[in-house]
């Protein structure tokens, strides 16, 4: 269980992260972390329900591979993401009532694996009306500074907002539009590593600039993050061609702006309302 502090908090709006030792616990993240191999080897989905996007790139040296919405393939993945207790932490985080998930990622950097570009998510959500997020990093191996960890830009969910970063995957130089961005506006990077043991991770704030860097450790880096807006959103049809609103926009219905719980679930609402048949889906899944 997460239980945040007035101090915890705090810190999170003051830097834009928080950085915690458990988020959950140690066995349960040996148990997302086995269902990697089924999930991105063997495309062995237990719902039998393909996730929204499955990203494995090729080449030499490796991509990070990425899977979206593993919660709808994966009823062990799905109970994280789509527990009340995250989904409470994140809106306390973000100061709302509620919080609805938009998407998650299962990341799996391998050894020797490529940056991942220094990016805000915030600019990538655009196609919502309300696209400010709070997202959670959850590790399912130990991290280390030099293996490919998570890295934020400590205060730089203050600076702005800029344009979605021209390389996501792979870039040659993974802080080029950050670096640019602060010269600009006579700023200072201050990287911070997120160094955890497994079920360690983090939250960070939708704007706050943040990468990962070349895996230079002898064994590969996994972890699961969700993105969550407040629950009381709507679909912002003129920047619908925007970060990944061309992926997500499939699911907006037609004349309406409504946002389908059935795909963007509301987890967590102070009133005790959670998306109905959430429960029962991440009991006995789909029914």
């Amino acid at each position: 269980m997460i239980h945040l502090t007035d101090e915890q908090i705090a810190q999170f709006r003051k830097d834009g992260f928080l950085i915690v030792d458990k988020i959950i616990e140690p066995e349960a993240a040996a148990a997302i972390r086995e269902r990697f191999p089924p999930i991105f080897e063997e495309g062995i989905y237990e719902t039998g329900v393909k996730p929204d996007e499955v990203n494995l790139p090729a080449g030499e040296p490796p991509y990070t591979k990425q899977i979206c919405n593993a919660w709808k393939s994966d009823l062990t993945v799905a109970r994280h993401i789509l527990s009340e207790n995250l989904g409470k932490a994140c809106a306390q985080l973000g100061g709302w009532d509620g919080a609805r998930l938009m998407i998650d990622n299962l990341l799996w950097k391998p050894v020797n694996g490529r940056s991942i570009g220094f990016h805000q998510d915030s600019m990538y959500s655009l196609w919502i009306d309300k696209p400010a997020l709070v997202s959670c990093w959850v590790a399912v191996d130990q991290t280390t500074a030099d293996g490919g960890t998570l890295v934020y830009i400590k205060g730089s969910h203050t600076w702005g907002e800029a344009k979605p970063i021209m390389q996501f995957h792979g870039p040659e130089d993974d802080l080029k539009e950050v670096r640019e961005w602060a010269e600009q506006h006579g700023l200072e990077l201050e990287l911070v590593p997120v160094v955890v043991p497994p079920g360690g991770g983090a939250f960070h704030d939708g704007w706050l600039w943040h990468g990962s860097r070349v895996n230079k450790a002898e064994v590969p880096r996994r972890a699961l993050a969700a993105h969550f807006f407040q629950h009381d959103i709507q679909f912002n049809p003129e920047l619908m061609k925007i970060g990944n609103g061309p992926i997500y926009g499939k699911y907006k219905k037609f004349n309406s702006n409504e946002v389908d719980e059935s795909y963007f679930p509301i987890t967590y609402r102070e009133d005790g309302y959670r998306t109905p048949g959430l429960d029962e889906y991440l009991e006995k899944g789909i029914v």
